[in-house]
């Protein structure tokens, strides 16, 4: 079911210096900036081994990640793993008891299709289900 470790989504306040620290600390380079506004969230995208760490600065005060940050700060706020059908990965994974936020998938970055899992079902992790 699950193919391989597609990102870490990173919520941070402000997205601008937060690639500056990224890329001037670290060397990594950002490949694309995309908002999804059903989601409320910009987010930059920076390729590292085959992974991306995707950060997220979120475009609504009252969005997922703008209330992450309140309650959490900064950081890391959920993994996503890549599966090959979506509809089907939540198939199985709801006929094992397991709880989604989303009852269906929703749009994503890069026109992929996603749903994430609610984190009292993966104990405490906020998991996202991607298809590209």
């Amino acid at each position: 079911m699950i193919e391989k470790l597609d990102h870490i989504g990173i919520a941070v306040k402000d997205i601008d210096s937060t690639l500056k620290f990224y890329s001037e600390a670290l060397g990594l380079k950002c490949t694309h900036v995309e908002e999804v506004s059903g989601q409320h969230v910009k987010i930059a995208f920076l390729p590292v081994g085959g992974v991306n760490l995707e950060l997220l600065q979120s475009t609504d005060p009252e969005g997922a990640v703008a209330k992450f940050i309140e309650k959490k700060g900064e950081g890391i706020q959920h993994i996503a793993f890549k599966v090959e059908n979506i509809e089907m990965a939540m198939q199985a994974l709801k006929e094992k008891g397991v709880e989604f936020i989303d009852a269906i998938p929703r749009k994503g970055a890069h026109g992929s299709k996603i749903a994430f899992l609610h984190p009292r079902s993966a104990h405490g992790v906020l998991i996202e289900l991607v298809e590209k």
